[in-house]
């Protein structure tokens, strides 16, 4: 089955309700809050993993371990190294037509597809060399500036980064306290 561009342009820019608390998740930086529209109609797996971990509070103080200018901010490793993981199962791709864009949540993984675990990534800008490589399950729909300040590592390391920002809390909007 092949995609229209028509679908794929539909797939990655499809409004994400901002009254969907439900579908939100909120990371706080020490900057600001970054709402990311969470998309289980592309990738309902990795969505239910993000939406767990950040209940469970596993992201709460996780570094931004490998930054990259002009490419993404990569997190969700508890040991910062960016060979961590959670203790659930691996999930296996869920490749989908929606292209990355500035401000596309990414499923990290190593060279395996079927490898993404509690890892993610957003992009600064559009990398379509990702396209269908990469499983897309969220966009930034608020708060992009805070994102666009953690600090960056160093292009020769791999992006990685000494003495990393990182993510003070994680959590699902409709969990939040008012």
């Amino acid at each position: 089955m092949s995609h229209t561009p028509e679908k794929a342009e539909d797939a990655g820019t499809a409004p994400v309700s901002a009254n969907d608390p439900e579908n939100t998740l909120v990371i706080e930086t020490k900057d600001g809050k970054v709402l990311i529209g969470l998309r289980p109609d592309l990738a309902p797996n990795h969505v239910a993993r993000i939406k767990q971990l950040a209940r469970e509070g596993f992201y709460n103080g996780v570094v931004f371990h490998r930054v990259i200018p002009g490419f993404m901010a990569q997190t969700g490793d508890p040991t910062g190294t960016g060979a961590g993981g959670s203790k659930y199962p691996d999930l296996q791709a869920e490749f989908n037509p929606a292209p990355f864009e500035r401000g596309t949540l990414g499923a990290a993984r190593s060279q395996s597809p079927d490898s993404a675990n509690s890892q993610f990534f957003i992009t600064f800008t559009r990398t379509p060399h990702l396209n269908g490589q990469y499983t897309v399950f969220g966009k930034v729909t608020e708060g992009m500036q805070y994102i666009d300040a953690v600090k960056k590592g160093s292009e020769s390391n791999n992006g990685q980064v000494d003495n990393p920002d990182k993510m003070l809390k994680v959590y699902v909007l409709a969990d939040a306290k008012s």
